[in-house]
């Protein structure tokens, strides 16, 4: 359903009973990336999926500014404000976790635990910030350019999603296609408003993060292996759990011990659900 957010339409579905839980999906994904692990999570929780502004059915505004990560947390608190739900659990993947993360820094009482798939803070040093401000604004220049399809092309034969190279042929068309459902102006303004060299960097507050936190990556991916290890040692209490067989796709590429991992933390730390 479509719902009214700060000015804006966002897309969200509402599945199963029990405690909250809120998906965040990645940069190209939307509600549709969770398909594959959503039945095992609603059959115990109250799964909220939501699109992130400029993905799947969710509005594109004509304003890059609009889509800052501090402009996608108000959004999603005012979410949950209309939903009735004061505190969540919240599992945010990629693009996704960055923004989960920053909820759960600027809004801690809303969080009850924090899962983060293949997720970072930022980057702290400025120069590599610009670096990366010039390559998104050069890829967002590519997708207004030569639209939707060339870009997926281009953005699927990324080394960071190699080893998707490896599912069955009819998952690689089913996530093509949900990728193609996007707009060119919502995928070119979310790298312009909430990339991650625009985005503020996290790393300096991690450990204010007081919930309980999960952090997943996969084995065979490399970067966000080494950035998970070094969350770990900052955020209290958080755990690192390495998924083998994996790349940056956990979700997609290993769903069942994706959720296996999911399911046990959260039934840790939510007894009655």
């Amino acid at each position: 359903m479509l719902m009214d957010v700060n000015g804006i339409q966002l897309n969200v579905e509402m599945e199963g009973e029990g405690p909250p839980l809120l998906l965040l999906h990645g940069f190209t994904g939307s509600i549709q990336s969770w398909r594959r692990i959503l039945p095992a999570l609603r059959n115990r929780y109250k799964v909220v999926l939501v699109d992130m502004i400029g993905h799947g059915l969710s509005e594109s505004p004509v304003d890059f500014r609009r889509y800052s990560m501090e402009h996608a947390v108000e959004d999603l608190l005012q979410l949950l404000a209309q939903l009735g739900l004061p505190k969540v659990n919240l599992l945010g993947y990629s693009m996704g976790g960055r923004c989960a993360l920053q909820f759960a820094v600027q809004a801690p009482e809303r969080v009850h635990t924090l899962i983060l798939e293949s997720s970072s803070p930022g980057i702290a040093a400025e120069p590599e910030r610009e670096a990366r401000r010039r390559s998104d604004e050069a890829l967002a220049g590519f997708i207004i350019e030569q639209g939707v399809a060339a870009f997926v092309d281009r953005w699927t034969s990324l080394a960071l999603f190699a080893t998707q190279q490896a599912l069955p042929d009819f998952i690689k068309n089913e996530v093509r296609c949900q990728r193609l459902q996007n707009q060119a102006q919502g995928l070119a303004n979310s790298l312009r408003g909430m990339g991650t060299g625009v985005q503020p960097s996290w790393w300096g507050r991690l450990q204010e993060i007081r919930v309980p936190t999960l952090l997943l990556v996969g084995e065979h991916d490399a970067k966000f292996r080494r950035i998970g290890l070094s969350m770990e040692k900052i955020i209290p209490g958080s755990t690192l759990q390495i998924i083998p067989s994996a790349g940056h796709t956990v979700h997609l590429e290993q769903p069942a011990v994706f959720t296996a991992a999911v399911m046990d933390f959260l039934s840790l730390h939510n007894p009655h659900s």
